[in-house]
């Protein structure tokens, strides 16, 4: 599953615009990035833990369902604050 951020560079090349180079960053600035994406990542790791185990609990089809559809909305919010966070960070503000 791509990103939110993902999805909008794809939306970008395709109008002609390049991606954003990760060596127009200063060392600082692709820390920081660096940063945003390993706690985002660790987020995402426990949300996955988490998970398996509600899920393997889980004793009817309704409760895995509602599981499943929780474990995205996590997924995606986590990924779309992280893609917002560095692109903050990108644009300097």
């Amino acid at each position: 599953m791509k990103s939110a951020y993902e999805a909008a560079l794809e939306r970008l090349e395709g109008r002609g615009i390049g991606r954003p180079r990760e060596e127009a960053l200063s060392p600082e600035l692709r820390e920081r990035v660096a940063e945003v994406r390993r706690r985002a990542e660790a987020q995402l790791a426990e949300i996955e833990i988490l998970h398996r185990d509600r899920r393997q609990k889980a004793r009817d089809l309704a409760t895995v369902q509602r599981e499943e559809e929780e474990y995205g909305v996590d997924r995606r919010r986590i990924e779309e604050r992280r893609d917002a966070e560095i692109e903050r960070l990108r644009s300097g503000d």
